[in-house]
């Protein structure tokens, strides 16, 4: 049985970096509806709440559904739960109303239509201003315990990676694997997969997000496996190619290139920098190589509370990145009806350059089975 201690997040402090940006855009208070953003400034892991923030202070609206949740995850956070059938307009009104609000930001860009409707309806009178990526902003710069329970999840899948690659078999399918996965992760204490695993063999690892079928591994020479663990609400992310058959000279030739690509990139990352410079780093040595026109997404992508976060490591991205960012650096080549090669690993920027978190053996002749 797994006891470990759960990592302490400062949500107050978070709260409190939301809190100064209120001014710069005109805000008497934020409207948090977003479930993840809620989590993140508060540590209440329910759905179906909201969080009004204003520069004085914060309230949870909720519903009784979660007393005892709200009353165990944030015990010091005013909330306010609604009974039925008073719907969740009317304890958002009388929020507000009780805070004096004349200019309110809403997350506009994560609401439905719907509730966007609904939340003018009850608010009358209130000046509803636009925001877009405020909170997602902030949740770019992972603090101490953030990075903490990274590297926590990061090691709970490299575990788990390391009992299923040693357990293969030849008759074993795609499908098999990926259940595999999900069940060791969750056999050393966490919550399941960050997603749903991708385990491709053969010409299937053309496919970038191809979904395991019932196909034998033992059928071909490579096996692509893309998947991360879920710990504590945080997550990572990783892929790894193994050879379940021969090392043929096309293997060797693109499984270098990648190697060489995602080298260069990691060694490009540090504060300052733009994430396009990264990913150029990463494409100009497979663009050299002849197979440009093979790598046809991006280097990668922040993660934590989700898979993917801010920031996007894409080409011509002129996002700097900045002390306190986790990403994937994840180059690959694609070619269809032979196979794939993508190697992935998760990177912390540092004030002196960069740390990669994840350590699972990547040199070619490392990965046969």
């Amino acid at each position: 049985m797994h006891t470990e201690k759960l990592i302490e997040h400062d949500f107050e402090r978070r709260r409190g970096r939301l809190r100064r940006q209120l001014k710069q855009h005109g805000l008497d208070a934020m409207l948090i509806t977003n479930v993840v953003n809620v989590t993140y400034l508060t540590g209440f892991t329910g759905d179906s709440s909201y969080l009004v923030l204003d520069r004085d202070g914060e309230c949870l609206l909720s519903d009784s559904r979660y007393d005892v949740q709200i009353a165990d995850e944030c015990p010091d956070l005013d909330v306010v739960s609604r009974r039925a059938p008073t719907p969740m307009s009317h304890i958002l009104n009388k929020a507000v109303r009780a805070r004096k609000v004349n200019a309110l930001g809403v997350e506009t860009d994560t609401l439905t239509v719907a509730t966007y409707d609904d939340i003018s309806v009850a608010l009358t009178g209130v000046e509803l201003v636009s925001t877009s990526d405020l909170v997602a902003n902030l949740r770019q710069i992972k603090d101490r315990s953030e990075v903490q329970a990274i590297r926590a999840s990061i090691r709970l899948a490299e575990k788990a990676f390391a009992v299923i690659r040693a357990s293969l078999r030849p008759d074993q399918t795609e499908r098999e694997i990926a259940f595999a996965l999900e069940h060791q992760i969750r056999l050393l204490g966490g919550d399941g997969c960050s997603f749903e695993p991708i385990v491709a063999a053969g010409h299937r690892a053309a496919l970038p997000h191809a979904h395991p079928q019932d196909r034998v591994i033992g059928d071909d020479d490579l096996l692509l496996i893309d998947w991360g663990a879920l710990r504590q609400g945080y997550m990572s992310d990783l892929t790894r190619v193994l050879v379940t058959g021969r090392i043929s000279p096309k293997l060797e030739r693109i499984y270098g290139v990648v190697l060489n690509a995602q080298r260069r990139a990691i060694e490009s990352i540090r504060p300052g920098i733009s994430t396009g410079e990264v990913d150029f780093a990463a494409r100009a040595v497979i663009q050299d190589a002849g197979f440009g026109p093979k790598f046809g997404h991006g280097l990668g992508h922040g993660f934590g509370l989700e898979i993917h976060e801010n920031p996007r490591m894409a080409p011509n991205q002129p996002q700097v990145l900045k002390v306190g960012m986790v990403i994937t650096v994840e180059p690959g080549i694609y070619i269809p009806k032979w196979g794939g090669v993508r190697i992935e690993d998760d990177v912390l920027v540092t004030k002196d350059g960069h740390e990669v978190l994840s350590n699972v053996a990547k040199e070619l002749d490392e990965c046969l089975v």
